[in-house]
């Protein structure tokens, strides 16, 4: 039953994310930025339709496809801590997917019921159903400068870091696949013992 706690903290974070996402959609127009402290932590509303950065696949059934991959990666990664759980696995292991599935599902639950409930699946999406926008609104311009003169290509250009906008989703995942870069050499399945073999 370990399993079930890692289950646990995935359905806690995708609560919480999807809170935030229709408390965001529900008080603020798209488009709309609030700081919330200072210049650097920002709510800014806007509307995600392909994976991330606003990448989209230039086909018909572009999202459909993308939808219909993250529901089968959710699946996958909900059965490896299934059967993970089942053995010797490193605990910050199982926490790191746990993270990762609560990411995806949130994102997921975007794709396939946003186009329906908010109605906010693109113009020319074939359906509504498995063609909602992603809902991103974190925003962390912490840094805002100017490119060296002397610099070739972007010499006097502005720049700004951290420009993207994503969600508490988006953040899990992220959390998620750096747990598993950083602490890869500790995360190790111990094979199960002769006497555990001869008993089952």
């Amino acid at each position: 039953m370990e399993h079930l706690r890692y289950y646990i903290i995935s359905l806690f974070i995708v609560l919480i994310d999807q809170i935030s996402k229709l408390m965001v959609h529900l008080n603020m127009r798209l488009g709309e930025e609030i700081n919330v402290i200072g210049d650097w932590f920002r709510l800014h509303y806007v509307l995600n339709p392909g994976i991330a950065f606003g990448i989209e696949f230039d086909f018909e059934y572009g999202k459909l496809l993308l939808t219909g991959f993250r529901i089968l990666a959710v699946c996958g990664i909900a059965f490896s801590i299934y059967h993970l759980s089942q053995r010797n696995t490193d605990r910050m292991l199982l926490l790191s997917l746990s993270l990762i599935l609560a990411g995806a599902t949130g994102n997921v639950i975007d794709s396939t019921f946003y186009g329906v409930i908010l109605d906010n699946s693109p113009i020319n999406a074939v359906s509504p159903w498995f063609h909602g926008q992603v809902i991103d609104m974190l925003y962390f311009p912490l840094i805002n400068g100017t490119f060296p003169e002397w610099l070739p290509i972007w010499g006097n250009q502005s720049f700004q870091f951290f420009r993207p906008v994503f969600n508490l989703a988006d953040a899990s995942i992220f959390i998620g696949v750096t747990f598993m870069l950083v602490l890869q050499k500790r995360f190790s399945v111990s094979e199960p013992s002769s006497q555990d073999g001869a008993l089952a």
